[in-house]
């Protein structure tokens, strides 16, 4: 009989110590996972941008821009730019422009059209000869000095009469010149009119 109440009791102990064993390591295996799944209060995220930062362009003044002068002339010239005197004093002529066109018949633009300005200035001591021939008006190169004519009688206004103006009027006329492309300037030669030097040409 005691014999048997020991073997039950070395059972017992022997049961009771293998579930102390199993509760130890179930305690045990609890702690390391709590201990795993415990994330610092302090430490900051770090934020990985969906993209890499496109550095500052730097920004600059506009570079100047640097226009060339041009050399066209207007088609008119300022007011009192080219007067010469008449008959002596009987007249002024002013010019009013001198500007390349197209020959109509060979469509080249070897033609200047000049337009003058004739007014009478002596109240006067003008005779009836005193008519300034404006289709006889000449040119020349200031450059190479050749010379220049007109183109036809029919391509101006003719004849300007002083006698037929009043004094201190005045009448416009003009004259085409068959004047090479390539002059750019020219000397203006009216009848019974001072000369006109280094004339531009407009375009």
């Amino acid at each position: 009989m005691n014999t048997f109440l020991s073997g039950v009791a070395v059972l017992l102990s022997t049961l009771a110590l293998m579930c102390s064993g199993y509760t130890a390591y179930q305690v045990f295996t609890l702690q390391q996972t709590l201990n795993s799944s415990k994330i610092p209060t302090n430490i900051t995220p770090i934020l990985i941008p969906s993209s890499p930062p496109t550095p500052e362009t730097p920004t600059t003044a506009p570079s100047p821009v640097t226009t060339p002068p041009t050399t066209a002339t207007t088609s008119t010239f300022t007011p009192g730019q080219f007067v010469q005197p008449a008959f002596g004093n009987k007249a002024k002529v002013e010019l009013l422009s001198l500007k390349r066109i197209k020959d109509p018949g060979t469509g080249n633009r070897d033609v200047v059209n000049l337009r003058v300005r004739v007014r009478r200035v002596a109240a006067d001591e003008v005779a009836d000869s005193d008519i300034i021939s404006i289709g006889s008006t000449t040119s020349r190169n200031p450059d190479t000095s050749e010379t220049y004519k007109a183109v036809a009688l029919e391509r101006s206004t003719g004849s300007v009469s002083l006698f037929q103006l009043r004094a201190n009027s005045s009448a416009d006329a003009y004259v085409w010149l068959r004047v090479p492309e390539a002059v750019n300037n020219l000397d203006i030669f009216v009848p019974d009119t001072a000369a006109f030097q280094n004339v531009p040409i407009s375009n």
